[in-house]
């Protein structure tokens, strides 16, 4: 397993390291040591770990602010000295949450629920229960309703080249290079649509799959889509890396 420890105190970086090479729970075959929140954005960016340990305070700002820059879908374990932060870590993938000074048989309850945790989840049976969830809720919105001016319009699925979020706001951009401002939520309206027409790439685009022209793999994990039309943002449109697999089947399917 791949392990990354994201700390910026030498002396804790030092102890939790140990510990972890003395445990049997789970065999570590790489340890990557981030000191700030920046080394932590610039990693995640481009790579990934099994298993990440993250301290809540670091020296350039709160590790929690990596997520706004991020997808982290990878389980964490925070490790803090403060405690009035336990409500919001839980909104992520967390496992444990250790307050300093933590004992060995702290770290190795953490792990074995961790190891728990993965042993009974089956991602590949979870996409598939989300996906029958999916196409057997409530229908599919195949028209999206728009301002333009003063007046309303309509435009129909297969018109909508793809939706992105910029700010406070979400876009829809048709295939015919129109792009409007959408009242929803990129984390609502990919509820709402066919999932055999539009996907999710990443956290600011779900895309129609006719709007892709091009597919380039700069890497495993970095696999670019080329749109048309192209974003007003003048953006490049990466898969989030734990979607690449999925995405690309959905693009073949």
């Amino acid at each position: 397993m791949k392990i990354a420890i994201i700390e910026d105190e030498l002396l804790a970086v030092n102890y939790l390291k140990t510990l972890l090479d003395n445990q049997s729970i789970v065999p570590v075959t790489e340890t990557v040591i981030l000191r700030s929140k920046k080394q932590a954005i610039d990693f995640f960016k481009k790579d990934s770990a099994d298993l990440i340990f993250m301290d809540i305070h670091l020296g350039d700002g709160m590790s929690l602010e990596i997520f706004e820059q991020v997808e982290l879908f990878t389980p964490i374990i925070f490790i803090t000295a403060f405690d009035e932060y336990a409500m919001r870590v839980f909104r992520h993938f967390t496992i444990d949450y250790l307050l300093k000074p933590f004992e060995e048989e702290d770290l190795h309850k953490a792990l074995q629920k961790f190891i728990s945790i993965r042993n009974n989840f089956d991602p590949e049976s979870t996409l598939k229960s989300i996906s029958t969830l999916h196409q057997g809720g409530s229908e599919m919105m195949k028209r999206f309703m728009v301002r333009e001016g003063n007046k309303l319009k309509s435009i129909d699925e297969h018109r909508t080249a793809y939706f992105f979020a910029s700010g406070k706001y979400l876009f829809l951009t048709t295939k015919d290079h129109q792009t409007y401002i959408y009242d929803d939520t990129i984390k609502d309206i990919i509820q709402k649509l066919n999932p055999n027409v539009f996907f999710k790439v990443n956290r600011k685009f779900i895309i129609n799959k006719a709007a892709v022209t091009e597919i380039i793999k700069h890497s495993s994990q970095k696999v670019e889509l080329k749109l048309f039309p192209e974003p007003e943002v003048n953006t490049e449109v990466f898969i989030s890396k734990i979607q690449i697999a999925e995405c690309l089947n959905w693009l073949n399917s």
